[in-house]
Formats: structure tokens, sequence, C-alpha cells
């Protein structure tokens, strides 16, 4: 699979994880969690569709920067996500993190 199909992949799943969690009536999640995510969810949609158009020689210096900002986002709220005891919430957090430093270290 390529890095922009893993991209794109992430994207989606990163988008359901969020409409997941809007949804769950069951989670303790507060609104200052949602805003980082919804942050984090911007600066990967904002590159979804280039992602294909990008030279394989200049990918890295293109995604790069936007996986470390989404990442260093996701994991703050991770971390608000513990603070406020959603363990669930903050492993499915944890999980989608891992896949973005796995396809950080592939590029």
């Amino acid at each position: 699979m390529s890095i922009s199909e893993r991209y794109r992949e992430l994207v989606t799943e990163v988008q359901s994880l969020i409409k997941a969690l809007r949804c769950d009536e069951q989670s303790d999640a507060t609104e200052r969690v949602f805003l980082v995510i919804d942050q984090a969810v911007a600066i990967l949609v904002e590159h979804d569709e280039m992602v294909g158009e990008i030279p394989r020689m200049k990918i890295e210096s293109v995604l790069s920067p936007v996986l470390l900002d989404s990442h260093n986002l996701f994991d703050r709220a991770r971390l608000l996500l513990e603070e406020d005891e959603c363990d669930d919430e903050a492993a499915k957090v944890w999980a989608v993190q891992k896949k973005l430093y796995r396809l950080l270290n592939e590029l």
C-alpha cells in the first residue's frame, strides 16, 4: 500500500473516530478534548486530497510536519482524556497516534 493510500485510510479512520466519540453518550470526554481532536483532524484533512499529487521526492518534507503536528495534538487529546478518566477513549486515540507514528517512520 502506498503512502498516499495509507494516509487517506488514516484520515478516514480518524474522521470515524471523532464521530464515534461525539456520538458515545457514555463518554465523559469534555468539549476541550473535541476541540483538540478537531484541530488534528483539520490538519490531516487539509492534505487528504493533495497527498496523491505530491512527488515521491517531496512527500517526506511535505507530510512530516503535518503528521508531527497532528500527532502532537492527538497526544494532547489523549492526555486530556486520561485526565478526565476516559481510558477507553484514550486507548482509541493512542491507537491513532501509533498509526501516525508508523506512517511518519516510513516516509
